[in-house]
């Protein structure tokens, strides 16, 4: 892969393979938790390969075990290179799930608790989730996303994103405040991600181990990781990072193994014969 790093917000130097820490303390939302002792390790290996960027969300978590918590007891105090980022927006049930959008009032409690759980006096990278479990809902993000930009002004945050949103709600943040980062589920959104390149703007998709194509059409995959003998994952998130030099990956796992495998995918190269196999 070429073009390893993206200079996010301007001046955060990330690497764009980096690590979700939805998977931390659970399989699904619906399965056990993990043991925290195992977080706390995938956290620590993963800085150890080079991971620089990790991605979380206060409502990550099954019963008792925060990935918040296991982020700081893990790394804290953290290397001035590690970006952390999170998101407020959702509200989380008794039982863990994230539901419902917190109102604009209520973003700075929301945004004071990640400081306090992650042990950190500025957050670097904020996103605004919207919607619910599926594709982006059609109302304002406006109102909300001023009520972050305010707590930006007042030093609480570094860098501003939005998270499942279209491409209106995206402008009507840009009105607002800078834009640092776009995390949607999928890379299949051209005029977005060309509209994120062309303004410098990062673009995460979560659910990574996708690579921009549709989960059934692992032939394809298939085809091409065994031609390079990478795993199927493997070439999935060099397909994901070959799509755009704006493209960041997160995947997650609560696996040491397939923590190894995936930060591997990073020195995958795909040449043309495999980019076009993926396209076919």
């Amino acid at each position: 892969m070429t073009n390893k790093t993206f200079n996010l917000g301007g001046d955060l130097h990330v690497n764009r393979l980096g690590f979700g820490a939805m998977r931390l303390a659970m399989g699904t939302f619906d399965g056990p938790s993990r043991p925290p002792e195992t977080g706390i390790a995938v956290l620590r290996r993963a800085v150890e390969l080079g991971v620089n960027h990790i991605d979380t969300a206060a409502f990550y978590g099954r019963g008792g075990v925060l990935a918040n918590a296991l982020i700081r007891t893990a790394l804290a105090p953290y290397r001035d290179s590690l970006v952390i980022a999170t998101k407020v927006g959702p509200l989380r049930e008794p039982g863990g799930r994230p539901t419902g959008d917190a109102r604009p009032d209520q973003l700075r409690g929301l945004v004071e608790a990640d400081l306090l759980a992650l042990g950190l006096d500025r957050l670097d990278l904020v996103y605004l989730r919207t919607g619910g479990m599926t594709g982006p809902d059609e109302a304002s993000i406006a109102d909300r996303f001023a009520a972050l930009a305010e707590l930006r002004h007042e030093g609480l945050i570094r860098h501003l994103g939005v998270s499942n949103v279209n491409a209106d709600q995206l402008a009507e943040a840009r009105a607002i405040a800078p834009v640092a980062a776009v995390q949607n589920r999928h890379t299949d959104d051209l005029a977005l991600l060309a509209e994120c390149e062309a303004a410098g703007i990062a673009y995460v998709p979560f659910f990574t181990l996708g690579g921009g194509i549709s989960p059934l059409e692992t032939e394809r995959l298939g085809k091409v990781a065994e031609r390079l003998d990478a795993t199927v994952q493997q070439v999935a998130l060099a397909a994901l990072l070959a799509r755009s030099p704006n493209t960041l990956a997160i995947p997650g796992t609560g696996d040491l193994g397939h923590l190894e495998e995936n930060i591997a995918a990073g020195d995958l190269s795909l040449g043309e014969e495999d980019l076009a196999d993926l396209r076919s």
